[in-house]
């Protein structure tokens, strides 16, 4: 964002998704749709937010697959969702864990 790199950070949060369904469970080496049902069907994305992933799908695809430049206004639309999902996935379970010492593992 800092060096109007605005292509790229479409491309990134698009890249991000798919690295977020893997680290979270998802077979590595499927395609974008199946990651992104992968964290709709595990929930990690929330029910009304299936817009803002299928708008980044849209934005990624056509920085990825055509000769289209993206503007400022997209990428931070897209880099908004993907900061929200990235505390909401690991930032504030972390917190929380670090907090009241708790982990994973079932009492």
């Amino acid at each position: 964002m800092s060096v109007s790199g605005f292509t790229s950070v479409v491309l990134s949060c698009r890249k991000l998704l798919m690295h977020i369904a893997v680290s979270k469970g998802a077979n590595p080496g499927e395609n974008f749709v199946s990651y992104v049902q992968y964290l709709s069907d595990n929930h990690y994305i929330p029910p009304d937010a299936k817009d803002w992933v299928d708008h980044i799908r849209e934005k990624g695809n056509e920085a990825n697959h055509e000769v289209n430049i993206m503007n400022k206004d997209d990428a931070e639309l897209l880099l908004s969702f993907i900061q929200m999902l990235l505390k909401v996935i690991y930032e504030f379970p972390s917190a929380i864990k670090q907090r009241t010492g708790s982990s994973d593992k079932p009492a």
